[in-house]
């Protein structure tokens, strides 16, 4: 979990998790980018046992509401691989002035690497109750009738709102936990 504060105590229930792009930097402007972290998912659906309850990706950020059978291996693997996809996307596209500011904002610590994609961690919050769940269910839905992108949740496309009207949205939810 890298340094985050928050803890996982229960890896198998069902959290509500953000992940940040580092500096809150828009990278999820472009299809290009987003299909990247719904390919990652629909993965980690097959191959991890991630169950996905409900998920928003807008320009800097995603939040998701996931489980499996170990939240933070899957999150782990989550954020590596996106990054790594990412990062040559950006490459293959000459994106010069993102790549600078991903090698300029990179942790010290992570001397590991040349850019850093994401802020570290992804600060999970163990979903306790059915109206904790239905609470961050709507929250997740309405980010971007909040920020005005949108007039009706439905309506943005890289969201679960659509599933839970009944329409096929663009990654399987599971809808009943």
């Amino acid at each position: 979990m890298g340094r985050s504060r928050y803890k996982i105590y229960e890896p198998t229930h069902p959290h509500f998790v953000t992940c940040t792009i580092l500096n809150w930097l828009p990278i999820f402007t472009r299809k290009e980018s987003v299909d990247i972290i719904i390919q990652s998912l629909k993965y980690l659906q097959k191959e991890e046992n991630l169950k996905l309850y409900a998920y928003v990706i807008l320009e800097n950020h995603i939040h998701l509401i996931v489980q499996s059978d170990d939240i933070g291996r899957s999150m782990r693997h989550f954020k590596s691989f996106t990054a790594k996809e990412l990062l040559k996307l950006l490459q293959k596209e000459n994106a010069e002035t993102l790549l600078k500011q991903f090698r300029f904002y990179k942790k010290a610590h992570k001397k590991d690497r040349t850019y850093q994609i994401w802020q570290e961690g992804y600060q999970p919050k163990l979903i306790q109750t059915d109206g904790m769940m239905i609470h961050k269910i709507n929250y997740i839905h309405h980010n971007p009738v909040k920020r005005g992108y949108v007039d009706e949740a439905i309506h943005w496309r890289y969201s679960s709102a659509r599933d839970y009207e009944g329409i096929d949205g663009l990654i399987e939810v599971d809808r009943f936990w």
